[in-house]
């Protein structure tokens, strides 16, 4: 008896519910995404083989070059919290609409006293502005990266209950008095563990 033969149709998928999860999950990413702020010192940094992500809260970055210290707080809520109590520290008065700026810049390495007229810059004279300050003072009658460094970590213990990690972003072609100076500044604030931020070399064995 001879098989029947089934007529073949063209199947048609809809894609309509497709297309538009797609453009959903597109838009989110797009608006949850924050802009990584440019660096506005140019830092060549070493190799390493050994990889670790380093973490985007409850850190601190210190770029170290041309004899210049910038410091970077990650978080905008630990930045707006560390603004005024660097404020208060300086006897300077910050208003809100500077305290909201401060939370959205990367790093930054200019004295308190010049922070306000920085704060009023646009990003392109922020970025020209920088690269003729002297980075944030350490000499020991007016280290004021440390008190950056001590009132950070007072605003991610208040917020967070935790401590915060310090990363070295260091030039490799950087004198070591520099460097020195700085790590001198986290030892004195206990802070012996900290992390060197490197370019990947190869996988680690």
């Amino acid at each position: 008896m001879p098989r029947a033969k089934v007529q073949r149709k063209s199947t048609s998928i809809d894609m309509t519910a497709m297309c538009d999860v797609s453009f959903l999950l597109l838009t989110f990413f797009i608006l949850t995404a924050t802009a990584r702020q440019p660096d506005p010192l140019d830092v060549t940094i070493p190799s390493s083989t050994y990889k670790i992500k380093v973490p985007d809260t409850d850190m601190g970055i210190l770029s170290i070059g041309k004899g210049k210290v910038f410091y970077e707080i990650l978080g905008q809520d630990i930045r707006k919290a560390t603004l005024p109590k660097m404020g208060e520290k300086y006897n300077i008065q910050f208003t809100p609409e500077e305290i909201k700026r401060f939370s959205v810049v990367g790093s930054f390495g200019v004295p308190i006293q010049n922070l306000k007229e920085f704060l009023n810059m646009n990003g392109e004279q922020r970025k020209k502005y920088q690269e003729t300050s002297g980075g944030i003072p350490t000499d020991s009658t007016n280290n004021q990266l440390a008190e950056w460094l001590m009132q950070s970590r007072h605003s991610v213990a208040e917020l967070h209950s935790t401590q915060m990690r310090v990363s070295i972003k260091g030039d490799a072609n950087e004198e070591y008095p520099t460097v020195k100076k700085v790590v001198d500044i986290l030892q004195k604030q206990k802070l012996n563990k900290f992390s060197l931020i490197t370019s990947a070399e190869g996988s680690a064995e």
